[in-house]
């Protein structure tokens, strides 16, 4: 008993001592939590967004699985949606109540599990948000399918003959495979497992703040009371006043995952990422594809080498209309009261434009899908209930910490942040729960974020822009290496792609990188690794890389650094001089 005791005295000493080093500054969270960042240096690009007004804006409404009758959407809304449940009895007060179950609310209530609070939470449509049914994961599943078939129909380079028109598509497999996979993994973000392993309760249906500490959801007679919320309800779909666009059924990411069949045209507005990636894949199916963008170029916020690369490889496969100003949408054959059709008998679309050089066109499909961009979800809620600010172009108003001017009310995720990625809600969320239950100040700014356009070739990219830094006025060098002259992409029959990495001019501190080619998403971890834990270039073309593989192009890119005179100081050539004439002094097979 003494020993037991003495031990548990020694615990609380060494960690009231540990509690002072926090608060001293001498460690982090990170240290006792586990690091969401190391490196408390602001490495993103900033992303400005002009404020918008507290009206609804026009968006796309949410949409169900379809078919209604495919096997595999009736067991995924079974676990994400369930119809026929019924909301449980309010405890009499919540730890926490999250609006929104995607990423960012998902991880909320984890992360407040995992400090001992008693979370709620609600959610309008499907759990697991967009990534999980009509974003991430879906269109990574299909353009898995477009890579197949566009590798069979480019095998003759490797020897592999196929005779033409013998490669067919199998669209509605495609689909079916595709809502296979989704249905496998939705158990995973079900109500039932959340409200069994990390929540006290899940309810179900719409939901809006009534007071600083309490929120209404639709259907139910009690109020929710809580401590702290948290406002995780993601963005939806812009549908902007193109004229006609509103008028005609169309397809976003809600519903796009819902066809059937291949539409024979199809025209996409925007080449935002979201836009290019499904327009790639639908045209290596075998839809003729057109893309409009209002802009001049592809990817304006992106590295202009990487985006001039994967514009040539698109407009190989498909047309693109730059600087276009579409004058009207008109649907004929269908019924434009009914949802976009998603397979034959289809409508016919009819778009007039005019092009970048004054002519003016009428374009026909038979599919539209909008990919302009995505507005978050802050109408509705209440915000202005409760005094948060908040606008439609925005979000959410959160300061650094997430948290908004009520103090126990933060808000995350694609809501609050122009960072519109899963992964990124996944650490706003953790940091934001830190903040809000230990009294922590752990910055938004710091969390690097890297990113990755899923189009063939990839772009993947982490920290500042070339740009940027210029604009900063911060002095650099960049590295770069192409894939075509690395051994393994040689054999892979990669013919274009780079590695390219910004440092501090005079140092190898890394201040950004864009990779481009086959499995950049990948790739760029690495870097990511070496930018957050303060890894400099002659460390990272230190490290040994397994040869021959496609990473070997960042260590090869790193080493540039070396080739260049990075490490080639006049001190450190003496010190070489000065080595070389000991042992030439000592003689051949001295020690």
């Amino acid at each position: 008993m003494s020993d037991l005791m003495n031990s548990e005295s020694s615990v609380e000493a060494d960690a009231l001592q540990k509690l002072n080093d926090l608060k001293a500054g001498k460690i982090t969270i990170g240290d006792i939590m586990g690091p969401l960042y190391v490196n408390t240096v602001e490495m993103n690009p900033v992303i400005n967004i002009p404020p918008g007004q507290k009206s609804q804006p026009f968006v796309a409404a949410n949409v169900d699985y379809g078919p209604a009758e495919c096997e595999y959407n009736i067991s995924a809304e079974a676990y994400v949606g369930p119809k026929d449940r019924q909301n449980p009895v309010p405890k009499e007060r919540y730890d926490l109540v999250v609006i929104g179950a995607g990423v960012a609310g998902l991880l909320s209530v984890i992360c407040a599990k995992a400090l001992g609070k008693k979370a709620a939470l609600i959610e309008r449509h499907y759990m697991g948000g967009d990534c999980l049914n009509v974003g991430c994961f879906p269109s990574k599943a299909i353009i898995r399918c477009a890579r197949a078939v566009h590798e069979v129909r480019t095998a003759a380079e490797f020897g592999v003959i196929i005779p033409e028109g013998e490669v067919k598509v199998d669209f509605p497999a495609i689909m079916r495979r595709m809502r296979m996979l989704r249905a496998s993994i939705a158990p995973h973000d079900g109500v039932e497992r959340y409200g069994r392993d990390f929540c006290e309760d899940v309810f179900q249906g719409n939901a809006r703040f009534i007071g600083p500490d309490s929120v209404a959801v639709d259907g139910m007679d009690a109020p929710i009371f809580f401590d702290y919320a948290m406002v995780a309800t993601g963005a939806s779909a812009a549908v902007p006043p193109i004229p006609g666009l509103r008028s005609v059924p169309h397809l976003t990411n809600n519903d796009f995952f819902n066809l059937e069949e291949l539409p024979p045209r199809m025209c996409l507005i925007g080449a935002g990422p979201i836009g290019i990636e499904l327009a790639q894949t639908m045209a290596r199916f075998g839809s003729q594809v057109t893309i409009f963008e209002i802009c001049p170029q592809l990817l304006p916020r992106e590295d202009p080498d990487a985006a001039a690369l994967l514009k040539e490889e698109l407009e190989s496969e498909m047309d693109i209309q730059y600087s276009v100003k579409i004058n009207n949408i008109e649907y004929v054959g269908g019924d434009p009261t009914a949802g976009a059709p998603t397979k034959a008998p289809w409508g016919c679309y009819k778009v007039f434009v005019t092009l970048a050089d004054g002519t003016d066109k009428v374009y026909e499909c038979e599919a539209i899908l909008n990919a302009t961009g995505r507005v978050p979800n802050v109408c509705g809620v209440g915000l202005d209930t409760v005094g948060v600010e908040f606008d439609n172009r925005c979000g959410v108003h959160v300061d650094d910490h997430f948290q908004t001017c009520v103090p126990n009310i933060y808000s995350c995720g694609d809501c609050a942040s122009p960072f519109k990625f899963t992964h990124a809600a996944d650490w706003q969320a953790r940091t934001a729960i830190r903040n809000m239950f230990l009294g922590l100040k752990e910055k938004q700014q710091n969390i690097l974020t890297p990113w990755c356009t899923y189009t063939e070739p990839e772009i993947a990219h982490v920290g500042l822009y070339e740009k940027e830094m210029d604009d900063r006025g911060i002095a650099y060098v960049t590295y770069k290496r192409d894939l075509k002259d690395v051994d393994r992409c040689k054999c892979e029959g990669v013919k274009a792609g780079f590695v390219k990495i910004s440092a501090a001019e005079g140092t190898d501190v890394i201040l950004g990188a864009t990779i481009v080619g086959p499995s950049a998403g990948d790739m760029i971890s690495e870097i990511t690794i070496c930018m957050q834990n303060g890894i400099g270039l002659s460390k990272l073309a230190g490290t040994i890389h397994p040869y021959p593989t496609s990473a070997e192009a960042i260590r090869q890119c790193a080493a540039q650094f070396w080739q260049r005179g990075g490490m080639a100081t006049p001190v450190n050539k003496r010190v070489t001089e000065m080595l070389l004439e000991e042992r030439a002094a000592a003689g051949p097979g001295s020690n």
